[in-house]
């Protein structure tokens, strides 16, 4: 809270609504000088302008600091119309399209939804521990994705069953 809302004051005062991928960018750019800023992915996303699409910015604790300033603050505004339309457009533009979904939830969902818009994903690598059985989205296997347009049926893919934080050292 110390940190963060000194930063979003800022920011609020230099524009009432912004994209999600732009707050970010603005927050790395805030946080440049500070120690421990070129181990955040925020400062790298800002320093070379590498879009983080976040569909749930509410959803965690940067979320709740936005929204505790937001109880003052009723102008400030976030769209995320923007960074959709702004994802739309860099997903049914491109050539091939690949994703690593790391867990699932409202960011796997995100990245699926959108690339059937194209036909579905070229390249699609999924790792959960969720399971397929219960009928979630998380536990859906990449070739479900198939059935649903989301990933190509000519698509190299594959689902990895296991905790991210020791699959995800390991494919690196």
């Amino acid at each position: 809270e110390d940190n963060l809302q000194p930063i979003i004051k800022k920011l609020h005062a230099e524009r009432k609504e912004w994209s999600v991928h732009e707050l970010i960018w603005a927050f790395g750019e805030a946080i440049q000088n500070e120690k421990g800023a070129k181990d955040s992915i925020i400062y790298w996303a800002w320093k070379n302008k590498i879009p983080v699409y976040l569909p749930g910015p509410l959803d965690g604790a940067w979320g709740a600091q936005l929204w505790n300033y937001w109880q003052m603050n009723k102008d400030f505004k976030l769209n995320l119309f923007e960074d959709d339309q702004d994802f739309y457009v860099r997903v049914t533009d491109a050539k091939k399209a690949g994703a690593i979904m790391l867990g699932g939830g409202i960011s796997k969902h995100h990245v699926i939804w959108f690339n059937q818009f194209r036909n579905g994903l070229d390249y699609a690598v999924q790792v959960s521990t969720a399971v397929e059985y219960d009928g979630s989205l998380s536990g859906a296997q990449t070739r479900e994705a198939i059935s649903w347009g989301k990933v190509k049926e000519e698509a190299s893919h594959i689902t990895v069953e296991g905790d991210v934080t020791l699959i995800l050292p390991l494919i690196l």
